[in-house]
């Protein structure tokens, strides 16, 4: 059996897949009672989900020792920023028998790190883990509505069985072993994403749009080679894809608070209207810090988190990539 710790919309949905896929109960864990409370009695989430009706067979757990006693795997839904926290709560209830797959996409707040890397720090090397990635909105999961994703790990075992629990009918898994790779598409397509979303703002059109989305897969390109990451997976759903999901649909949040801060709108303010964790925020600086470590160029990602740091206004972050020096497109 597999359980979910996280309750916010992309937890839920991921939930309501597997609950969809067995007969067995799906249990999920979150922070906000409320929430749990609601999924067990209503099989609703209206505070991320609305309107979304949940399969009968999740119930929700109000402890993570009641959880891991019930289950052999756990799937991790929170933001990038609460993940070495949930670490922590679910270490001391961990056996050898658990494994881990995770569905956060970011990197560890002020150490920049992947979260393989946290995870092999804070359980130890031997620990099984996976990573879902790809180009998913969670409300669409949630409506079964077509999706495909991609699952890595090295372990050929737990790949398996995760395409056990989660491929269906409506929500097609493609296995990798490129655990690097899949977490620098979901990091820089947050970034692309506020780019887009800023561009679009401000009325730059569809031209300039395809021009940032294409430079922007460039960088990721760039980027995620100069770790390891083979261009196969950053060429695949996990890369482009998300890339082009995000950057085009403002059911992303880090386009639609790019268009917010082209309104006018602060940091603060257009958080707040989003409502929930706009990751492009607290990952914009690590990116920018490891490319210009490793000598990599990304003057997109660079100036994103001068934005964000009030060092250029969004109009003249777009003059200053409009004026750079021309190069060769590769």
């Amino acid at each position: 059996m597999i359980g979910v710790c996280g309750s916010g919309s992309w937890g839920t949905a991921l939930a309501a897949a597997l609950a969809r896929n067995t007969t067995d109960k799906v249990l999920l864990w979150g922070r906000e009672a409320d929430i749990l409370q609601e999924i067990s009695a209503k099989h609703t989430n209206n505070k991320y989900l609305p309107g979304i009706v949940l399969p009968q067979n999740i119930g929700s757990c109000k402890d993570v020792k009641t959880l891991l006693e019930c289950v052999k795997d756990i799937l991790i839904v929170v933001p990038s920023k609460a993940f070495v926290d949930v670490l922590h709560v679910l270490k001391p209830h961990l056996q050898t028998h658990h494994r881990i797959i995770w569905a956060t996409k970011g990197l560890e707040p002020h150490r920049g790190r992947f979260l393989h890397e946290v995870v092999e720090e804070e359980l130890g090397s031997q620990q099984i883990y996976a990573i879902l990635a790809g180009p998913s909105f969670a409300a669409e999961v949630a409506k079964q509505l077509p999706t495909a994703v991609t699952i890595a790990t090295k372990d050929e075992k737990f790949g398996q069985d995760l395409l056990a629990y989660f491929h269906s009918e409506t929500f097609r898994v493609y296995l990798s072993k490129d655990v690097v790779g899949v977490q620098v598409g979901g990091v820089i397509k947050n970034i692309l994403a506020v780019a887009a979303g800023l561009s679009d703002g401000l009325g730059y059109g569809a031209n300039a749009r395809a021009a940032l989305i294409t430079r922007g897969l460039a960088e990721m390109m760039r980027f995620g080679t100069s770790l390891g990451a083979m261009p196969e997976t950053l060429h695949g759903l996990a890369g482009v894809g998300d890339v082009i999901l995000s950057c085009t649909d403002s059911q992303s949040r880090n386009r639609r608070f790019g268009l917010a801060i082209a309104k006018g709108k602060s940091i603060t303010d257009a958080q707040a209207e989003i409502g929930q964790t706009v990751e492009a925020v607290h990952n914009a600086a690590e990116i920018s810090r490891i490319a210009a470590e490793r000598g990599v160029e990304m003057p997109i990602a660079e100036l994103i988190n001068k934005i964000f740091t009030n060092e250029v206004t969004p109009q003249q972050a777009v003059q200053n990539l409009i004026s750079r020096k021309p190069s060769y497109e590769w």
